[in-house]
């Protein structure tokens, strides 16, 4: 399934699901809340492409040296700003990995949506520049997850995890 949701002719998420796994959270959603994470900061196009656990591994291999699957992966875009009013500067592609999230938030005692919002505001947010290398890196990030997600109605990420 492709969807292509405009909010603004300045901010695009494209969503393409070729996991075909199930169940996966409503697709103009989830498409809401990555557009919700640069509301205001920057206009651009993320492309989403939703993978099994297979795709998934094999970009963690191939571009972080990382065995297994995982819940996403950010490739900040490279193409130039757009040039004419109308045209979208590319902000990054994300690669949400459909089982890890989905078997995560079963973990995690949470709910699909809540989880599915906050892996792709995490992923947003490193295409817009956040890292967590560092555990002030980690905390910078995580306040803007959490303020984000509370803004859609979803609990802190972050409430059971001591730190």
């Amino acid at each position: 399934m492709n969807i292509r949701s405009k909010k603004k002719r300045s901010r695009q998420v494209s969503i393409q699901d070729v996991s075909h796994f199930q169940p996966l959270p409503d697709l103009r959603r989830l498409g809401k809340w990555i557009r919700h994470a640069v509301d205001g900061l920057t206009s651009g196009e993320i492309s989403v492409r939703i993978v099994d656990a297979t795709e998934s591994a094999s970009l963690n291999e191939r571009y972080r040296r990382r065995a297994g699957p995982t819940n996403v992966l950010a490739f900040s875009g490279t193409e130039p700003p757009a040039s004419s009013p109308g045209d979208c500067e590319l902000l990054g592609d994300l690669v949400i990995c459909a089982p890890v999230v989905t078997s995560e938030a079963r973990e995690q005692g949470k709910s699909l949506d809540a989880h599915w919002a906050h892996i792709a505001i995490h992923g947003v947010l490193h295409l817009l520049g956040y890292d967590h290398a560092t555990d002030v890196e980690a905390k910078i990030m995580e306040r803007r997850e959490k303020e984000l997600l509370e803004s859609l109605g979803f609990e802190d990420p972050y409430r059971d995890e001591s730190r």
